[in-house]
């Protein structure tokens, strides 16, 4: 993975505010502070949810590298009720972004990146978990989702 998993989200808001820029939508911004509202819960649950997962990591010594060899498996904390809690996390608040500063094209864009990373990235890191924990990996895919 050449790019970085959250700056695929970053330059897909990026894209998607440039089209944004051009071809205004007024979907959100006729929501006014109902969009508002839910764009900050989204975006800070999602920040929590992400940053959790980042730091299980970090405590755990592990790589956050796709494709790179994992020292430990995570199976705790926002793990237990899905195997990309940081994917989860990065999606809500990319949302939530998009709520806040009343935006529909990084919304219609978000698919691209989701199926990148359910195509692309994830087959990656799950082939390689397999490979370095073959039995307890398996376990942990049977009773976790991978998104929700």
């Amino acid at each position: 993975m050449r790019v970085p998993v959250p700056w695929v989200f970053v330059l897909t808001y990026l894209l998607g505010a440039a089209l944004e820029s051009i071809r205004r939508s007024t979907i959100l911004v006729e929501a006014g502070l109902v969009s508002t509202v839910a764009g900050a819960i989204l975006f800070a649950a999602g920040a929590v949810i992400a940053g959790w997962g980042l730091v299980i990591f970090y405590k755990a010594r592990t790589t956050t590298v796709p494709g790179k060899s994992s020292l430990t498996l995570v199976t705790w904390g926002p793990y237990r009720l899905t195997r990309n809690p940081m994917y989860v996390g990065l999606t809500l608040a990319y949302l939530g972004e998009a709520g806040l500063l009343k935006q529909i094209w990084p919304v219609l864009l978000l698919p691209l990146t989701i199926g990148y990373l359910h195509w692309v990235v994830i087959p990656v890191e799950e082939a390689r978990l397999k490979e370095v924990f073959p039995d307890k990996y398996e376990q942990y895919r049977s009773r976790v989702r991978r998104w929700i």
